[in-house]
């Protein structure tokens, strides 16, 4: 697969989309936290009703916290507002919501971006999708292993719930770089157990924990499946180091998911990744109309509905060989023919 190759004017050009705006940073902080902390209180009424009803507005208020993790994902990019005490403070405040680390996950999610479809680095920030080469290796056991964290019940729902409670308040990566983010980590640990338990204390354990913890569970989910879809495309880019294209690897590697424009304005135009990938400075507010004026882009990128994305949910290997994403079924077949 050749590397892609654009006009460096054209790629500069993309700069300009880069400015904040303190008007539509302040007015996404309005409504985003303030639908989020109603609809919370709603729910937490509601569970003197039914709890189907609290699971209902759970639903719509995990978007709202997408919402908010966009602004975190975007502070912790240097970019929402220019002003860096202004961002550090905001997207520690959208952290607390989310419970996502602000500085420690920040940091990872930049080597997801420096490192985006390296076969080398597909332990942080991604995925891990294993090769073809590498899934015939395995002896029996691992590919049982590496089946079930492929599979349906582990990738789209204990998966990300895990990430979220519980990945997230362990600092597992270790290299130097996370050294200094160690103890962030643990002193952020402790700031949410002790605002849980004092928000447990006045207003009761059950009824909070179960009010907070639907948001959380289906945010976990809504996050990492925009993720999955983003990067898991069957005409993805996957190479090894030496081979790697960072245009490339933002422009083939990323999708532009293209949901109906409400869910793009709940997850803050995350759909449009490609942009997002291509230059990490822009705001989420500002995504939108980098696409409309550079349509041109979008010749490089896999474009998916969500009906379309579906169907991504099946692939499981890398095939370096067709330079796409497989299904196990189709690795099997592979397999039979002795073409694996």
């Amino acid at each position: 697969m050749d590397n892609i190759k654009i006009d460096k004017a054209l790629l500069k050009s993309f700069a300009k989309y880069s400015k904040t705006d303190k008007v539509k940073a302040t007015i996404q902080i309005i409504n985003s936290f303030g639908p989020f902390i109603a609809i919370w209180i709603l729910m937490y009424l509601s569970l003197d009703y039914s709890y189907w009803l609290t699971f209902g507005l759970g639903i719509i208020n995990s978007f709202f916290l997408v919402r908010i993790f966009i602004i975190q994902h975007d502070c912790g990019h240097r970019t929402f507002l220019s002003n860096s005490k202004a961002r550090a403070i905001i997207g520690y405040l959208c952290s607390l919501f989310s419970t996502i680390p602000y500085h420690y996950w920040s940091k990872s999610h930049h080597l997801h971006h420096s490192h985006n479809g390296q076969l080398e680095m597909r332990d942080i920030g991604d995925i891990n999708t294993l090769t073809v080469t590498e899934f015939k290796l395995l002896n029996a056991w691992g590919k049982f292993k590496y089946r079930l964290y492929r599979s349906m019940i582990v990738m789209f729902v204990l998966g990300p719930i895990y990430y979220v409670v519980i990945h997230n308040r362990i600092p597992s990566i270790n290299m130097d770089v996370f050294k200094n983010e160690k103890w962030r980590l643990w002193l952020n640990n402790f700031v949410l157990l002790s605002i849980f338990l004092t928000l447990g204390y006045f207003l009761g354990f059950g009824k909070f924990f179960l009010t907070h913890l639907t948001i959380i569970v289906l945010f976990s989910v809504i996050a990492i499946w925009f993720f999955y879809v983003q990067h898991q495309h069957e005409e993805a880019y996957k190479q090894w180091k030496d081979k790697w294209d960072y245009l490339t690897a933002a422009l083939r590697g990323s999708t532009y998911y293209k949901v109906p424009g409400i869910f793009n304005w709940l997850t803050g135009n995350i759909g449009i990744h490609h942009i997002h990938h291509l230059n990490p400075a822009i705001p989420n507010y500002n995504l939108k109309k980098a696409l409309a004026e550079n349509p041109w882009v979008n010749q490089y990128v896999t474009i998916l509905t969500f009906f379309e994305s579906l169907k991504l949910a099946s692939n499981k290997l890398w095939d370096e060989s067709q330079q796409k994403m497989i299904t196990f079924g189709e690795y099997y077949r592979l397999e039979k023919l002795g073409l694996v």
